[in-house]
């Protein structure tokens, strides 16, 4: 049994592993089940005020541990570092584009995006991003499945939204990219792209049996990010962005970025080291943008999320 999200994109996601598995394992019976949680029922709240991690998994590893499912899939980003006791990642998919995009129905690019813009996006750490980079925009709160937002740009007037491109590229939606989002100007969320399984450890037979869908390049890369996340204690009420990309020589480059909710304030750097120090090099980039002032930019944003202002 594979649970998920009842989203378009979440059932796509989740078919297409089923897919795999049936191709694989012609004489089992997969089934799907769909599940709500906590960031599905809340969709006129900003997730930063929310509160919390594990917004869009807690209900699904609720399920794992109650043996009603037996593998939950996720779009990784939406995983938080720390897993419930008894649960693991079984595999992690090859990565989609990682970058986000931005869709309009008025053939709008970055650079042709008129001053004072209005730009829908859920997102903290694109808002922070992109006001760093455009202060002039008006980035609005706009939540719900892809679709739903589509819908919402064009009833409200907006210039246009924010995604990531894996799931626009997965629902077939290409030609309503009107630009890509450069990583000098935004870094994307950690593991985005990427698809995590989860299921429970003690599961060997399952864990096996999803080897051949695990693609150990991206989970060495997404292992660097979600370290150097991990690291921080960081989640969706935090602007915190990372990438890692090898190279064909064994190498990594790990970027990470650190910015306050405004944008006004923003940090960025870099490590690089072999794919294998892949963990070590997430750890080390965290602590150097923590030491340059990423660790006051943190206490503040946490101060402002325990009084009840954390949504930008």
């Amino acid at each position: 049994m594979l649970g998920t999200r009842g989203s378009e994109l979440a059932l796509w996601q989740t078919n297409w592993v089923k897919e795999r598995l049936a191709r694989l394992y012609p004489d089992l019976s997969w089934r799907v089940e769909t599940i709500k949680t906590t960031g599905d029922k809340m969709l006129d709240v900003p997730l930063a005020r929310i509160g919390g991690k594990g917004l869009f998994t807690k209900e699904l590893e609720t399920a794992l541990l109650d043996g009603r499912i037996d593998m939950a899939v996720h779009s990784l980003k939406d995983l938080p570092t720390e897993l419930p006791e008894g649960l693991t990642v079984m595999a992690i998919t090859a990565r989609e584009d990682p970058q986000d995009v931005l869709l309009s129905d008025q053939n709008l690019t970055l650079t042709s995006l008129p001053r004072g813009a209005r730009i829908g996006t859920s997102s903290l750490r694109r808002k922070a991003q992109l006001w760093y980079w455009r202060p002039d925009l008006e980035l609005v709160d706009l939540r719900g499945n892809l679709t739903t937002r589509w819908e919402k740009m064009q009833k409200s007037g907006l210039d246009g939204i924010i995604l990531a491109a894996a799931g626009v590229l997965r629902l077939g939606w290409q030609e309503r990219i009107k630009d890509s989002l450069p990583y000098a100007i935004c870094l994307p969320a950690v593991g985005q792209g990427a698809l995590a399984i989860e299921g429970r450890a003690d599961n060997r037979e399952i864990i096996t049996m999803l080897q051949p869908l695990h693609h150990e390049a991206t989970a060495l890369m997404v292992a660097a990010e979600r370290a150097f996340l991990a690291s921080l204690g960081g989640g969706c009420q935090v602007p915190i962005g990372a990438l890692a990309q090898a190279d064909d020589h064994g190498q990594l480059c790990l970027q990470g970025v650190i910015a306050d909710l405004e944008g006004r304030e923003l940090l960025r750097e870099e490590k690089r080291g072999p794919v294998a120090e892949a963990k070590e090099l997430g750890r080390q980039l965290a602590a150097t943008l923590v030491a340059r002032g990423g660790g006051q930019i943190l206490a503040r944003i946490a101060g402002r999320t325990a009084a009840g202002g954390g949504g930008a």
